[in-house]
C-alpha cells in the first residue's frame, strides 16, 4: 500500500509503516518511508513504540498537508497505547483473554478502544491536517471504525458496553482497567471536529477474496454457493452447519463450491495446543463429514497465520479419516484438546503459505463434486 502510494504521488509521499513482525522477510521500503515493526496479535513494547511514532507523525503535519492513512487487519495490535492508568501488561492481559474466549472481533476492538489513547479516533484527533483512511478490511461488514479499532474513527460505544463485554465472556481484569472503564459516557477524542476534513473508503475485504475465488471456480464450470464475508459464530458450530450444508447438496448430484468469509471465535481450553480457528474449523467439517465422499474443503486465514503454530490453516479430502486411522488418531481428542493444527501436520493436509503481506480475515471452501 506504501509503494501504491509513492507511485501515486511520488516525492510527494512520506511516511511511516508498521508492519508485523512476522513481515520481515523480504520487507522493501519505498523511498522516503520509514520502516517499523510490531507485535501481532498481541501488542508489546515494539507496538507501544509504533503508536508514539504514528502520534508523532500525524501531529508534525499542517493544515495544508494531508494524512494519508492505509490501513489494514493487525492495525490493533500494531498500534498500542494505553490510557494512562493502565500498564501495557494490563492490556495484553486483557487482550489475550479476549482473544482465548468466544468474543467477536467487534466485542474485541470496543474494549480494546476503551483502553486506548489512540484508537477509537486518537490518531485523528492528533493531526491538524486533513485524513483520508483508505483501507483493507479484515472485519464482517467492513465498517472502517472497527478496522485496526478506528484510529481515525470516531467511535460510539460508551464504556458501559465495554464492560458488559468483559462480564459476558469472564474476562478478569486488573484494578486498574475496571478503573478505567467506570462511567457511561462514549470515549471521544475530540474527533469529531475533524469530521469536515475527515473521509474513509474501503479498498479490498474479504468479498475480494472471495469473487476471486468464484471467478475461478465459473473457469472450471463450478456452480457457486457464495455465502458472503460475514459469517460467524463458534468455529465447531459452523463446521457441523456447513457438513450438513454440503451432504445435503451432494445429493443433488451437482458440482457446487461453497465459499464464505469472516471470522469464527474459538473458546479454548487451560492448555491448548497448536491451531487456530480455521485448522478447528476443518477438523470439525472432518469429523462431521466422517469420510464422506466427494467433499473436500479448505479453511485457512488469509495473512498466513491461523493462530499458534505457524500455519495458515487446513485442507482435506474423503480420505483423511483413513489417513488418521493408518497413524492411529483420534480427531476427536485433537479437537476437544484445541490441538487442531498438530491433527492435520501428522493426517495430512497441514496448509503452510507464510507470510502473505495482507490481510482480508478467513477464507473458507467447501468442493461439493458428486460422482
Amino acid at each position: 500500500m506504501a509503494h501504491a502510494a509513492r507511485n501515486h504521488y511520488g516525492d510527494k509521499a512520506t511516511g511511516l509503516i508498521i508492519a508485523p513482525d512476522t513481515h520481515r522477510e523480504n520487507a522493501r521500503t519505498p523511498d522516503g518511508f520509514e520502516l517499523m515493526f510490531a507485535s501481532h496479535p498481541v501488542p508489546d513494547e515494539t507496538s507501544v513504540a509504533a503508536a508514539h511514532a504514528a502520534l508523532e507523525c500525524a501531529g508534525q503535519l499542517h493544515e495544508d498537508d494531508l494524512l494519508l492513512v492505509l490501513m489494514s487487519g493487525g492495525s490493533s495490535a500494531l498500534l498500542c497505547m494505553p490510557v494512562a492508568e493502565v500498564s501495557l501488561e494490563e492490556k495484553r492481559q486483557v487482550t489475550r483473554q479476549l482473544l482465548n474466549s468466544a468474543a467477536t472481533i467487534q466485542e474485541i476492538n470496543c474494549v480494546r478502544k476503551h483502553l486506548s489513547r489512540i484508537k477509537g479516533g486518537g490518531l485523528a484527533a492528533a493531526c491538524p491536517a486533513p485524513l483520508m483512511t483508505l483501507a483493507i478490511s479484515d472485519v464482517p461488514g467492513d465498517d472502517v471504525a472497527l478496522i485496526g479499532s478506528g484510529p481515525t474513527m470516531r467511535h460510539t460505544s460508551s464504556r458501559a458496553d465495554a464492560r458488559a463485554i468483559l462480564r459476558r465472556y469472564h474476562i478478569s481484569a486488573s484494578a486498574a482497567v475496571a478503573r478505567a472503564l467506570e462511567g457511561e459516557h462514549h470515549k471521544d477524542h475530540g474527533v469529531h471536529s475533524q469530521a469536515h476534513r475527515s473521509s474513509s473508503k474501503i479498498v479490498a475485504s474479504g468479498m475480494t477474496a472471495l469473487h476471486a475465488a468464484e471467478a475461478k471456480c465459473r473457469e472450471q464450470q463450478l456452480e457457486v454457493l457464495m455465502l458472503g464475508d460475514t459469517v460467524q459464530g463458534e468455529a465447531v458450530a459452523l463446521a457441523e452447519e456447513h457438513a450438513r450444508l454440503a451432504k445435503k447438496l451432494y445429493r443433488k448430484g451437482k458440482p457446487i463450491c461453497i465459499l464464505s468469509g469472516g471470522e469464527t471465535s474459538l473458546s479454548l481450553g487451560p492448555s491448548p495446543g497448536t491451531g487456530g480457528r480455521n485448522s478447528c474449523y476443518a477438523l470439525a467439517l472432518a469429523i462431521a463429514l466422517d469420510g464422506h465422499p466427494g467433499i473436500w474443503a479448505l479453511a485457512a486465514d488469509t495473512d498466513g497465520f491461523d493462530g499458534v503454530g505457524g500455519h495458515a490453516g487446513a485442507q482435506f479430502g474423503p480420505d483423511i479419516h483413513d489417513n488418521a486411522r493408518g497413524v492411529r488418531l483420534h480427531a476427536e481428542e485433537f479437537l476437544d484438546q484445541d490441538n487442531s493444527a498438530a491433527f492435520f501436520a501428522i493426517a495430512g493436509g497441514l496448509l503452510v503459505t507464510g507470510a502473505t503481506h495482507t490481510n482480508v480475515n478467513d477464507f473458507r471452501a467447501v468442493l461439493v463434486m458428486p460422482a
